[in-house]
């Protein structure tokens, strides 16, 4: 106590104060001892005549509160006859009221533990929340996540020359770029998590992007076109707000929140967890990163682990895209050692993760208190490292370069890919059970699509664009009316408010019409929203053109399977890089 009261948190060995208690699987606050003890006064001389105080007790000293002792398993209730066999001590009168006064001490004591292990708790949460670096990144991100819902979380890794130690790493004068950079998709019922890398080299629009001032100002930094992704941060005062953005704008996804990470995070990071597993199956001597390994197994941490992440020259044909391989398979490792018995049974390194995450790590102010961290990690905690696949944005060298130094998005390949995150479909098998769930609901939805369709001549609809390409209602009232034959189609203009998935509300008496249009536009049964009751005759069906709407013909639904030339990493498998 005395430690914290004089400002002296930092010296508590949260280890200390906090234990896993095995029917909840869960750490707890330990009460049972405060942080500083204060120096102990040594009892008085007990007389012949008075018995030993039983172990594990306190031994009583007179006008002296007790002192915070560890307690014995239980705790005694007020004993009579503390005295010598006989009942009472010589000389002193048995009065009334001595049960209530030993409650008394005994709940002064107790109270003044759990004040202690409460502010010693208190104070390393609070020391936890200090550490927290947040952005504002105003409507960039969803708001917050939801249980019933998918979370999409973008990971930044920044070449940003931050901390002591990395002044020789990359450009001197540089606020900073998007460096490495995956969209974290954790599935609806958190079975499974896909890692989607978008190279830093992919060439692509920059939208436009209001950013928060330090003054507390918003100022709107003008977007670019064909430029390289990873100018979507730092350069021009651009924010991780504006990485969110160009990542929604390029893959239709809604991303919740981010976290941002420095050189630092990754040498703390992997220092916490004890050293991270590697395989390589050759030697390498890298001059640029100063990686130096011989072939086979190592454990890497610090200096080594950083290194490791940013060789371009070790693997593969010494691209990009070969590094971002490496990086995978370096995080599906770390992902590991976390989930591993080794640490999650371990305060002391469960403790050093926290301290080291919340110093290096940047988030937005949605998830900015360890609390909101915490509920995070909860809905994160479930996932199984063998259901969590980490791929690439499918990309082709940009024909535009006779040098070929930059890529762009391959939409024959990506397409599919992005579908199946958009439909929540995971890319990996799930257990059994949890398949066979997700099966079931599945079954559920497309149960909405079993049944007649109205002719196209009967279908009546008002087209809205709520997040779709400028002018999507426009050309998909063409599209219906000259290519598909549904003449009572109206165009509505912008619908009130955006959506990420496009839906298509309709009555119980407008089943037919529905599941018609679904199959014209490729619908899947999730964008289908059935009202409670019939509609009067005559009345329209509403569509809403959503983020994930790319034209008129071109199908949502998402295929249930992942492309067989994509790139993957499995989590759960430990491969050597080549």
């Amino acid at each position: 106590m005395d430690a914290q009261s004089r400002g002296r948190a930092d010296e508590i060995d949260p280890a200390d104060q906090w234990v896993l208690n095995p029917r909840t699987g869960n750490y707890e606050l330990r009460l049972n001892r405060s942080t500083a003890q204060a120096p102990s006064v040594a009892p008085p001389r007990r007389s012949r005549s008075a018995p030993a105080e039983p172990p594990g007790t306190t031994p009583k000293t007179p006008g002296a509160p007790k002192a915070p002792g560890k307690p014995s398993p239980a705790v005694p209730g007020p004993r009579r006859g503390d005295g010598p066999p006989g009942g009472r001590r010589p000389g002193r009168k048995r009065k009334g009221g001595g049960g209530r006064k030993g409650l008394r001490i005994l709940g002064g004591s107790l109270a003044f533990l759990l004040v202690g292990g409460a502010v010693a708790g208190y104070l390393y949460y609070d020391h936890l929340n200090s550490n927290i670096n947040t952005t504002d990144v105003g409507d960039a991100g969803s708001g917050g996540f939801k249980k019933d819902q998918p979370i999409n979380i973008l990971v930044i890794g920044t070449d940003k020359r931050t901390g002591a130690g990395n002044e020789g790493y990359g450009d001197k004068d540089s606020p900073g770029h998007a460096d490495t950079t995956f969209l974290f998709h954790v599935s609806k019922d958190r079975t499974n998590a896909t890692a989607l890398s978008i190279p830093r080299d992919l060439i692509t629009d920059i939208p436009n992007c209001p950013t928060k001032q330090p003054n507390g100002s918003i100022k709107d930094i003008p977007g670019e076109r064909g430029v390289r992704f990873n100018t979507s941060l730092g350069q021009a005062g651009r924010d991780p707000g504006c990485t969110m953005r160009t990542v929604k704008q390029l893959t239709g996804i809604q991303v919740d929140h981010f976290m941002m990470a420095d050189f630092n995070a990754v040498k703390t990071l992997s220092a916490a967890v004890g050293g991270v597993p590697v395989c390589l199956e050759k030697a390498v001597d890298d001059e640029d990163s100063k990686l130096k390994l011989g072939p086979g197994e190592h454990r890497l941490q610090g200096e080594q682990a950083l290194a490791f992440v940013r060789t371009r020259h070790a693997f593969g044909n010494e691209s990009d895209l070969d590094r971002i391989k490496t990086q995978q398979q370096f995080l599906s490792s770390m992902i590991r050692e976390m989930k591993s018995k080794d640490t999650l049974t371990s305060p002391k390194k469960l403790f050093s993760l926290a301290e080291a995450a919340t110093k290096a790590l940047s988030v937005d102010t949605g998830i900015g208190t360890i609390g909101k961290l915490q509920d995070l990690a909860g809905e994160l905690k479930g996932v199984n490292p063998k259901n969590i696949t980490f791929t690439t944005l499918p990309v082709v060298d940009n024909p535009a370069e006779r040098v070929k130094a930059t890529v762009v998005v391959s939409p024959s390949q990506a397409e599919p890919l992005l579908q199946m995150i958009r439909g929540d479909v995971s890319l990996t098998e799930v257990e059994a059970k949890e398949k066979a769930a997700a099966d079931a609901r599945r079954s559920q939805q497309e149960a909405l699509l079993q049944g007649n369709r109205s002719q196209p001549g009967e279908v009546r609809v008002d087209v809205y664009n709520g997040g779709g390409p400028k002018g999507s209602a426009g050309t998909t009232l063409t599209w219906l009316q000259n290519s598909k034959g549904v003449g009572r189609a109206s165009n509505l203009g912008n619908a009130p408010a955006k959506l990420d998935a496009t839906t298509l509300e309709y009555a119980p008496n407008q089943a037919d019409q529905a599941r018609a249009l679904a199959d014209m536009m490729g619908l899947p049964a999730s964008a289908l929203k059935i009202a409670a009751a019939d509609a009067p005759a005559g009345t329209p069906m509403k569509l809403t053109l959503g983020a994930d709407f790319k034209g008129a013909g071109i199908s949502l639904t998402a295929p249930q399977k992942a492309p067989e030339d994509i790139q993957r990493v499995e989590a759960d498998k430990a491969v050597c890089v080549k």
